[in-house]
């Protein structure tokens, strides 16, 4: 029923926990197929997915690019989108299950969800971020790609896709939903902090906000994914 997409480049120490949290739906018969759309690994990345028996597509760098690659080659009625650092807690089917019947026997329109944003981290600086996620989904109906996206395939196609550019692909295509078509789901998307850590808090998410504020203004992705880093 759910093919899962991530998207990978050099992502050998994060993939694993990643996977681990996704087997209980393998298990249930509710995660169809895992689709890895790498971008030119060189570490140790298509060993462990090819370990782990997920299907391999090897396209350019670019999430966006990666993610649509990852779309056209996945099978299932439902696409779940999931970034390669981050590990779905463990009520995460139960919810998404819940939202997917609702959605398949008609209860509520076709729409897409995403999940509560955390860091593995403690502290301050995490915690007042993890709550100005939660603040800009409130205000504006806008998840990253870290947040995960399980949308029905139909609705995934209706809207185009995600447009292959490297960066900013997750708001573009959130922005081509209406606010009543996109739900937070009560599980939590855990992503790895260590930019955030290795960069400082305040100086990667300053970064961050001034990416987004470029976007806004139209400054080319591919712009951006330079300044990003």
């Amino acid at each position: 029923m759910i093919s899962i997409v991530i998207p990978s480049f050099n992502a050998e120490k994060t993939l694993v926990p990643t996977l681990n949290a996704l087997i209980p739906g393998a298990v249930e018969g509710l995660v169809r197929e895992a689709v890895l759309a790498d971008g030119g690994s060189t570490d140790g990345t298509l060993n462990i997915a090819e370990a782990a028996g997920m299907e391999i597509v090897r396209t350019e760098r670019g999430r966006g690019t990666q993610l649509r690659a990852g779309a056209s080659k996945a099978r299932g009625d439902w696409l779940l989108f999931l970034h390669a650092d981050t590990v779905l807690d463990a009520n995460w089917l139960d919810h998404a299950v819940q939202f997917m019947a609702r959605v398949d026997r008609g209860e509520r329109p076709p729409a897409a969800a995403t999940f509560r944003f955390a860091l593995d981290d403690e502290g301050f600086m995490p915690w007042i971020l993890e709550r100005l996620v939660a603040l800009r989904f409130m205000l504006f109906r806008l998840p990253y790609g870290d947040q995960g996206l399980l949308i029905p395939r139909r609705l995934y196609n209706e809207l185009g896709g995600f447009d292959p550019v490297p960066l900013m692909e997750d708001v573009a295509f959130v922005r081509k939903l209406k606010r009543s078509q996109l739900v937070i789901l009560k599980a939590h998307a855990v992503t790895s902090a260590e930019r955030y850590r290795s960069e400082g808090y305040l100086f990667r998410g300053l970064r961050n906000l001034f990416c987004m504020l470029l976007y806004t203004f139209r400054v080319p992705p591919r712009v951006l994914a330079r300044l990003y880093g």
